[in-house]
């Protein structure tokens, strides 16, 4: 028999609860049995990783008791992988939050994380890369920065948000260790010191290691996770105009997704577990699922930063290594860290 919507739905109401809370399941409602022919009547619709009605132990109807009357109540199965709400990070925001797009009238980047001058903690900037705030790339003019950035139609006149402050000079044929660079807003009500989906990030990691489980959000690949996949990995990376550099004991981070394409540049990744800030995404593999980025921690103490929180500045939650594993990040020396060319702009 063809059956009524409201018996679906009472269908629906009885196990929603119970069925949601298998990770397998991503939705349940009702809908026709059969689209392509709405006369065969309501079903109960279930959304799932896997659409086989023996893996997941949900039968092809149900048994409802209405009106003494016996009416199966057939199941529908559609498959998803999940359902995720959808953010615009490459749109314009005020205050701005980390996550958005930000950039220069050249292109655009990812706000990757508001912080604050350490120990003064009397100024608020947004951390993003040398080549996402400078205009051209690694050159120390006081660029204006724009949100959203010129790639997404950032404009002089309405979206200008501050201005590059300073960078770390990219070096060819040495050694480098970052690709950072700070701005500082227009004034302070224009930054929000929150990431975007997440909220307020409490802190940084002084290291992480191999296996640690990361998430961000970045302007193009939007909410995104992802594992270390190697750590003290020097490599080299391309940059539009400039050629190859070098960098030293950088980390890789993987993703089943793209986590790192253009306009991503900036980001920073957090850990899933506590929200810590630990690495600055800067560059990935052609086809996005691997993120190269540098330890957060060699950026707060180059540029005398903390994480921004809205009552002050951020934790610093030091990681004690085992007996020195080469699993973990390493910190950088005296003379690493005065190898880094920090320079303010003029």
């Amino acid at each position: 028999m063809m059956v009524p919507f409201a018996v679906a739905y009472e269908i629906k109401e009885r196990l929603a609860r119970s069925m949601l809370n298998d990770p397998k399941i991503q939705g349940i409602g009702v809908g026709y049995r059969d689209p392509r022919r709405p006369r065969r009547g309501a079903a109960v619709i279930i959304y799932a990783n896997s659409i086989s009605a023996y893996s997941l132990g949900i039968p092809d109807s149900f048994a409802t008791d209405r009106k003494n009357k016996n009416i199966k109540v057939p199941v529908r199965f559609v498959k998803t992988e999940g359902f995720h709400s959808h953010v615009n990070y490459r749109s314009r925001i005020r205050p701005l939050l980390a996550g958005y797009s930000i950039g220069t009238t050249r292109g655009s980047g990812t706000a990757g994380l508001i912080v604050a001058n350490f120990p003064g903690n009397n100024k608020r900037y947004i951390l993003s890369n040398n080549h996402v705030l400078t205009n051209p790339t690694n050159s120390r003019n006081r660029a204006v920065t724009f949100q959203p950035g010129g790639a997404d139609n950032g404009s002089r006149n309405r979206d200008r948000i501050g201005h590059l402050e300073r960078l770390a000079r990219l070096r060819r044929n040495r050694i480098n260790y970052m690709d950072a660079a700070i701005s500082v807003p227009i004034r302070t009500s224009a930054i929000n010191p929150r990431y975007a989906a997440v909220g307020v990030v409490p802190g940084h990691v002084t290291s992480f290691r191999v296996g640690d489980r990361f998430k961000k959000v970045g302007r193009t690949t939007g909410f995104s996770y992802g594992v270390v996949d190697s750590v003290n990995t020097d490599v080299r990376v391309g940059y539009e105009r400039l050629g190859s550099f070098r960098f030293k004991n950088q980390t890789v981070i993987a993703g089943k997704k793209p986590v790192s394409l253009p306009g991503d540049s900036g980001s920073v990744w957090l850990r899933r577990s506590d929200d810590f800030a630990a690495a600055v995404n800067f560059a990935g593999s052609d086809d996005g699922k691997m993120s190269v980025a540098f330890p957060i921690q060699w950026f707060m103490v180059r540029f005398g930063a903390r994480v921004a929180r809205p009552k002050g500045v951020g934790l610093v939650r030091s990681i004690k290594k085992n007996n020195g594993s080469m699993a973990y990040t390493r910190q950088l020396s005296r003379r690493e860290l005065a190898s880094i060319q920090v320079i303010y702009t003029r």
